[in-house]
């Protein structure tokens, strides 16, 4: 008998800010079909094509808040790569962007949450763990990925 093949899946995601300094997170649906239901993520979703992780972040971003953020905007934060929970592997590319406009943003996947940095701890232990990843890899770096954003 033969194993099963694993799959490699491909994702980015996007730490957003608003033109306040607050994190603009999704509240995910509450579909059990989806992976981490009712969990606060990070906008983003998977690779498609021969797209590259920046373009894949553009276009989900585009795709999940109604709101184009060309791609100088965007900053890198951080990598990372393991284990599928729904087997196989996995690669995340994380980027930043700052200064939208909370109010403009239609979302149409979830909910938006804004949060005011001081408030990360009280919603830290509802982070899906790909956004408890990226919240972290920011919090270490916030400063030197903000310089490196455009205006």
């Amino acid at each position: 008998m033969n194993a099963p093949s694993l799959s490699h899946r491909e994702t980015s995601g996007a730490i957003l800010l608003d033109s306040s300094g607050r994190f603009l997170f999704q509240q995910r649906d509450d579909n059990p079909e989806i992976l981490y239901p009712g969990k606060i993520g990070l906008f983003g979703g998977h690779r498609e094509g021969s797209e590259t992780f920046l373009e894949c972040v553009v276009r989900e971003v585009y795709e999940e808040i109604s709101f184009f953020v060309p791609s100088e905007r965007f900053a890198h934060l951080v990598g990372y790569e393991g284990i599928d929970p729904r087997g196989g592997t996995f690669h995340v590319e994380i980027f930043v962007t700052n200064n939208l406009p909370a109010d403009q943003l239609v979302i149409t996947e979830g909910v938006l949450l804004t949060i005011k940095p001081g408030d990360i701890a009280r919603v830290y232990s509802r982070f899906s763990p790909s956004a408890r990843f990226a919240v972290n890899a920011f919090l270490n770096d916030q400063q030197s990925v903000l310089n490196r954003l455009q205006p």
